[in-house]
């Protein structure tokens, strides 16, 4: 099978997995259309806002779609075209079913977030653990998305890079704390075309100009750095197959939906959007460079994503109009990510604190601290708080994932299409931290054992503590479905 031919097939799965595969999630979980939303039911004009689909759809993709399905993928595509096979069939059958879950549950829960989320069905410790875990996450993303953009955007105008990251953090603050409405739902539409622009754009213009596409389809494992595919691959390509991430930023469209009838478009949509966005970069950087090895040569020994993003834009659209949207769009990514990043943690600790947020004041309270963290990590090496997110992001999926299984299992429900991915997740993330030397650096061989010990160990404490119907809430579902 020639190179084009995958990529186009590989289109066509992700979005007959949207149509085919969405629809089954969407089945098992049971919307119910006459159920009123959180929108609808607790509507303050801040954070509780109806808003038209076609918007709630574009923030979500914005919110989730940061330096994420981009750089992830560049870095992933090192370890060779088995990346694409992730991308793949983890946005289907992981991230999607992740994003869907983390959203509806929210939807269900009066726009919770996921800490409260995780202590309604795994227990008031796990809960606990997930308020600081989550905040965590939310501050590591907004001060990557902060340093991330404010670079490009240095070498792009010639203004130093502190100048940029304090311009950002301003737009953070006010994007946090003002009605959802006010900034963010009124330009995510604009960031929305450019977005779009890159990620149909520049592979039209790679197949125009004659590039082979994906020359050495070679499945075989390879390694990076003598890293190994597994599990290095699955923590690098978070976003675009599967982000804990979303699940801090799906609650914040869950409080705008309309209907529950629309979650599979807005969540598991946007998830098999930003699988699209991923698939499009892990073949523009084996296709530009024509291999892993070119890929890993143009990344240099630091693994700067960033030159990689200009030189292959500027050669494909040209340095004019057309580069600088494409590069403009990879700016804008990580800083819809990055403001929405903050406004979660906003409302994660606004949740735990039963703190309404309809005055300024009480927003001002939690907004400020937070900000000060985040000036103070920014300060840190890109590298390292990369590193730290990749294993933590993906840790946070596990978790959401689990919660979605039991909440199905509670309910009778087919439980098995999030608690298969939880286990997956489980290894990957076991082994990492096992492995990893930002872990405990164990051997390779023990690692995999303790991951696979583990994995197991999780899934059989969910078959027998996890799984026991709670004929309340079946009965609940019952009432709502007559």
């Amino acid at each position: 099978m020639s190179g084009s031919v995958f990529f186009l097939l590989s289109i066509v799965l992700l979005v007959a997995g949207y149509f085919v595969y969405g629809a089954v999630v969407e089945k098992i979980f049971g919307p119910q259309e006459h159920r009123s939303t959180p929108a609808v039911r607790l509507a303050d004009g801040v954070d509780f806002v109806e808003m038209p689909t076609w918007k709630v759809y574009l923030i979500q993709l914005l919110n989730i779609a940061g330096l994420g399905p981009v750089f992830g993928p560049i870095l992933g595509a090192l370890y060779g075209p088995v990346a694409l096979l992730w991308v793949i069939f983890g946005c289907i059958f992981a991230g999607a079913v992740h994003d869907y879950f983390s959203g509806m549950l929210s939807v269900r829960s009066n726009g919770a977030s996921v800490p409260t989320l995780v202590t309604e069905n795994m227990g008031k410790f796990a809960g606990q653990f997930m308020v600081y875990f989550s905040v965590l996450v939310l501050l590591l993303v907004g001060v990557v998305f902060v340093t991330g953009p404010a670079g490009l955007l240095s070498k792009m105008t010639g203004i130093n890079t502190l100048t940029w990251v304090i311009i950002i953090f301003v737009y953070y603050f006010l994007a946090t704390c003002l009605p959802i409405d006010m900034i963010i739902g009124r330009i995510y539409p604009v960031f929305a075309a450019i977005l779009l622009f890159m990620a149909v754009a520049l592979p039209i213009a790679m197949f125009y100009q004659g590039y082979t596409v994906l020359p050495n389809l070679d499945f075989s494992t390879n390694t990076h750095q003598s890293l190994p595919v597994w599990p290095m691959v699955f923590i690098t390509i978070a976003c675009g197959a599967i982000s804990g991430f979303h699940a801090t930023q799906s609650p914040m469209m869950a409080r705008c939906l309309q209907n529950e009838k629309l979650g599979r478009k807005v969540f598991y949509g946007a998830m098999i959007g930003e699988g699209l966005i991923a698939l499009v970069w892990v073949t523009l950087g084996l296709s530009f460079y024509e291999s892993a090895e070119g890929l890993r040569n143009a990344l240099g020994p630091k693994g700067n994503a960033a030159l990689v993003v200009s030189e292959i834009s500027n050669t494909l659209l040209g340095t004019g109009l057309g580069g600088t949207l494409a590069v403009l769009g990879v700016v804008i990514l990580p800083i819809t990510s990055g403001d929405t990043a903050f406004r979660s943690a906003r409302l994660t600790i606004a949740d735990l604190l039963k703190m309404p947020q309809q005055s300024i004041p009480k927003r001002l309270i939690i907004a400020v601290p937070l900000f000060v963290i985040g000036a103070v990590l920014s300060q840190m090496d890109f590298s390292i708080i990369w590193r730290y997110f990749g294993w933590a992001n993906q840790t946070l999926a596990m978790f959401m994932l689990w919660t979605g299984a039991i909440w199905l299992a509670r309910r009778s429900k087919f439980h098995w299409i999030c608690s298969v991915p939880a286990t997956f997740m489980t290894a990957v993330c076991v082994t990492y931290l096992c492995f990893d030397k930002i872990g405990f650096a164990l051997s390779y061989n023990s690692a995999n054992i303790a991951g696979v010990v583990v994995a197991i160990l999780a899934l059989v404490l969910f078959m027998v503590k996890g799984t026991q119907p709670n004929q309340a809430l079946i009965d609940e579902d019952a009432k709502w479905q007559k």
